[in-house]
């Protein structure tokens, strides 16, 4: 696509030149970014106060492409500010109080600025000459989130770019452990499968078919009435699995499911996969944080028992995206995933803690250290437990307030931030269809982000309370909306 003011003449050696000492000039930079510093801290202003009504700016995929393409193909910006505000006016602002919709981490402002110096610095972090001041900090948080999930010394991990590739990992690991043949050299010998929740994170489903295991070997275990693993059926399916030819070498936890917030059991899991000589991996991209709290750790008892675990710190952890742990009980078993040599990296496959590439799928990994370094050096942990603190308080107080007005219905009792509910009205056939479109006329509306999941058939309308600003007035109104329209609209 051609720039309507495009310079005409960039083979010309001294336009290129004069275009890239513009884009590295310092002084435009400065001037830039003060300007963008003033422009945030506004949004948060116009949020925080809610002087900015908007939540959810709803415009269609194809209506957003075209303002987009439009935007590519006008004029060249003078300035970036201008530009960057039409970029925060058309997107899901995450910082308001009435955004409750999906997982993603209300950033802490000063991690959002440690992630601008990551930027610039640009770092790779496959090897330790290109990572020297953010790999010794990935060791140190990993450390800390081990020592608070109750591993020992000789635990360890990384950081890793999400959850999706955390759990693919950790199940990398857990098949060089508890798989009969070397599956790296020699390929499938074996029908290989894992164990896990039928409620279980759609990545862990994902990681399985990448591997190769195909629908026998992914077992989805029933949940309960709270949407838990049913664990008294873990043994008739494992004996199942055995009688068609599979071999268990992975059942993973849920700490907690991503549509209704439960926590599996995860100490009879511990007890299953032990007695098994099962890899136990609990995936607790969502929940894991729980870890630093002193209240809601107990939702996570038997987690240190784990072989492995997942914690996102770019959810409930205040954290910019994407910035996940996958920390496991021994160290050793973190250098099984890979098993090969990079000649211009490094000439050997000895376990060394600060050459990350070993055991990572990211050779030029960005510096996410850094984010929850910079938290933890102005806050420490204490802020980590009490934004969990916060939000998980506040999903126990939506639940009483839902149990006082009769025309909502709970999924569940919440054990976390994550509520499930819906609106009933006497004279609907189609309850489903009902919050569907009442969904939808809140989205269209924009005061509001809320997301709907369907648990065993049934569409609830669900709450991520992300914000530890969110008040019990903005979960009031909330509601107040909802029945408003319900009693408005005709179904």
């Amino acid at each position: 696509m051609t720039q309507q003011n495009a310079p005409t003449q960039r083979d010309d050696p001294n336009d290129v030149s004069s275009l890239l000492q513009k884009v590295y000039d310092p002084a435009t930079f400065r001037q830039q970014g003060h300007a963008l510093i003033d422009q945030l801290a506004d949004y948060f202003e116009s949020v925080q106060s809610q002087r900015d009504e908007v939540v959810f700016p709803q415009h269609s995929p194809e209506e957003h492409y075209r303002f987009w393409q439009n935007e590519l193909n006008g004029p060249l910006a003078e300035d970036p500010i201008a530009f960057f505000e039409t970029v925060i006016q058309h997107s899901v602002k995450t910082h308001h109080p009435r955004y409750m919709g999906h997982q993603v981490a209300v950033s802490a402002p000063v991690s959002a600025l440690a992630g601008l110096l990551s930027n610039v610095l640009n770092q790779g972090m496959a090897l330790y000459e290109m990572g020297m001041s953010s790999v010794p900090m990935e060791r140190l948080v990993v450390e800390l989130l081990a020592k608070k999930i109750g591993y020992g010394a000789s635990s360890s991990g990384i950081l890793t770019s999400g959850g999706t590739l955390a759990n693919l990992t950790a199940l990398l690991a857990a098949r060089a452990c508890k798989a009969p043949s070397n599956v790296w050299s020699e390929g499938h010998q074996e029908r290989l499968a894992i164990m896990v929740s039928e409620e279980a994170h759609y990545c862990v489903d994902r990681a399985a078919r990448i591997m190769g295991l195909g629908n026998a070997g992914i077992i989805k275990l029933p949940t309960d009435v709270q949407y838990k693993m049913r664990c008294d059926l873990l043994e008739v399916y494992l004996a199942k699995a055995q009688r068609e030819g599979l071999h268990v070498f992975a059942i993973i936890g849920s700490a907690c499911s991503t549509s209704t917030g439960s926590h599996d059991n995860l100490e009879a899991i511990a007890d299953f996969a032990e007695r098994h000589n099962i890899w136990f991996h609990t995936d607790g991209a969502h929940g894991g944080g729980a870890v630093f709290s002193k209240k809601y750790q107990p939702l996570l008892k038997g987690i240190d028992r784990a072989d492995s675990v997942v914690v996102d710190f770019h959810k409930v952890l205040m954290v910019p995206a994407l910035a996940t742990a996958l920390v496991f009980k021994r160290e050793q078993d973190s250098f099984s995933i890979f098993q090969q040599k990079a000649q211009y990296l490094w000439n050997t496959v000895e376990a060394d803690w600060y050459n990350l590439g070993k055991r990572t799928f990211e050779c030029t990994k960005y510096m996410m250290s850094l984010k929850i370094f910079t938290l933890l050096k102005l806050y420490s942990e204490e802020l980590f437990a009490a934004v969990v603190d916060q939000v998980y308080d506040l999903g126990q107080k939506f639940a009483k307030i839902l149990a006082k007005r009769p025309n909502f219905e709970l999924a569940m009792e919440p054990e976390c931030n994550i509520v499930c509910f819906r609106v009933v009205k006497a004279g609907v056939s189609d309850l489903n269809a009902f919050n569907q479109e009442l969904r939808n006329r809140i989205l269209e509306k924009g005061h509001f982000y809320i997301v709907q999941t369907t648990l065993r058939n049934k569409v609830y309308l669900r709450t991520s309370l992300m914000n530890p600003l969110t008040t019990e007035q903005d979960l009031t109104i909330l509601l107040d909306e909802l029945e408003s329209l319900a009693n408005t609209a005709a179904f």
